[in-house]
C-alpha cells in the first residue's frame, strides 16, 4: 500500500527544509545537465514513496519546500556541482499560497528544465489508504476524509493541468510505484515501463472491476471433468501439459501474446502505466490460471514486468 504523512511527520517535514538538514544524495558526475522534478498530488497517492525513488536515483531531494522558495532552490542547482539533479514535493500543506505555483513555475521553466509529476488515485482508494493507516488528512480532521479529497482536487486542479506526467498509483503498490518511477526516471530508461498483471479469475465470481482486457477462455477442454485433475489447479504440471496438449491452446497462447507484445508499446506511448489482463474460465481454477502464467511467462521473456494473480484460484 501507498504510505499517508502523519501530522507529526509533517511537522518535522517544515523543519527540514532548513538548509543545513535538506537531505540529498551525491552524484557521480557533476557534468550532468542540470534538472528539477516537481513532485505534487494528492494526498495519500505515494508522493513520500517516490520522492524515495529519486532519492535512490541520485537526486538532491527536498519535502514540502515553501512555494516562494523554489526560484532559490533553482538556482542552487545550477550554482553547486553536486545538485545538478534535484526533485522536491509540493502540495495542499502549501495552503493558500498554491495560487502562486501557475507563476513561480514559469519562471523556474525559464531557468531550469523543469518537469512536473503529479500523481493521484481514485477516492475509493485514497479512503482505503487513511482507513487503513488511521491518519488524519493534511487539510484537517474538521470535516470527513472523503470532503477533504474532493477538497483537495479543486485546490490541486492547476498542478496537475500543468503536470507533464500524471500517475495514477491507483493499481501500484508502494514497490510496484517505486520501481515504475525508478524506470521511467532513469538516465537510460526502457521503452518497456508499464507493469502488466495477467489475472485469472472464474466468470461464476464476476469479472475483475480492474480488468483492462478480458479473454474468455471456456473455449478449452475443462479439465475439472477429468476426476485426478478435479482438485488440483492450472500451476499443478500435469494439469499444464493437459491444457497445453490440446491445439487450440498453444495457438490461442500464441496469437495473444503476438498481440499483446504488439499492443503493450501503444499503451506506453499514450502514457498507460499500468495493464491488467484477464482471463476467465468457469470456477478460475483450471484452464484461466494456467493461461494467465503461460502469457505471464511469455510477456517476460519479451522484456516486460509482469505479476500474475490467481484471484479465484483455491489456496
Amino acid at each position: 500500500m501507498v504510505g499517508v504523512k502523519s501530522a507529526e511527520s509533517r511537522r518535522t517535514d517544515r523543519a527540514s527544509t532548513r538548509p543545513h538538514q535538506l537531505r540529498r544524495r551525491v552524484t557521480r558526475d557533476s557534468q550532468r545537465a542540470p534538472e528539477l522534478v516537481i513532485i505534487t498530488g494528492m494526498s495519500g497517492s505515494g508522493k513520500a514513496s517516490v520522492l524515495k525513488a529519486f532519492e535512490d536515483l541520485g537526486y538532491y531531494c527536498v519535502d514540502n519546500l515553501p512555494i516562494e522558495l523554489i526560484p532559490r532552490f533553482a538556482e542552487l542547482a545550477l550554482q553547486s556541482a553536486e545538485m545538478r539533479r534535484t526533485a522536491l514535493v509540493v502540495d495542499v500543506r502549501e495552503g493558500s499560497k498554491l495560487r502562486q505555483f501557475p507563476t513561480i513555475l514559469k519562471a523556474v521553466r525559464r531557468m531550469i528544465p523543469t518537469r512536473v509529476a503529479f500523481l493521484e488515485a481514485s477516492d475509493a482508494v485514497l479512503l482505503r489508504r487513511f482507513s487503513e493507516t488511521r491518519r488524519p488528512h493534511p487539510l484537517g480532521t474538521d470535516a470527513p476524509v472523503n470532503a477533504s479529497l474532493k477538497a483537495e482536487r479543486h485546490r490541486l486542479a492547476s498542478f496537475r493541468a500543468l503536470a507533464d506526467i500524471v500517475i495514477d498509483t491507483s493499481k501500484f503498490n508502494v514497490h510496484e510505484l517505486r520501481a515504475h518511477v525508478t524506470e521511467r526516471f532513469r538516465e537510460q530508461p526502457t521503452e518497456k515501463n508499464i507493469l502488466v498483471s495477467s489475472v485469472s479469475f472464474g466468470f461464476r465470481h464476476g469479472l475483475p472491476e480492474e480488468a483492462d482486457l478480458v479473454f474468455d477462455v471456456r473455449f478449452l477442454p475443462n479439465p475439472h471433468f477429468v476426476p485426478e485433475f478435479r482438485g488440483l489447479t492450472g500451476r499443478h504440471p500435469s494439469v499444464a501439459k493437459y491444457i497445453r496438449s490440446f491445439p487450440q491452446t498453444r495457438e490461442f497462447v500464441n496469437r495473444i501474446s503476438e498481440l499483446l507484445v504488439y499492443l503493450l508499446p501503444h499503451y506506453i506511448r499514450e502514457g498507460k502505466s499500468y495493464l491488467t489482463i484477464a482471463f476467465g474460465c468457469t470456477g478460475g481454477q483450471h484452464r484461466s490460471v494456467m493461461i494467465a502464467e503461460e502469457v505471464g511467462k511469455r510477456l517476460q521473456r519479451a522484456g516486460y514486468r509482469v505479476k500474475v494473480v490467481h484471484r479465484d484460484m483455491p489456496k
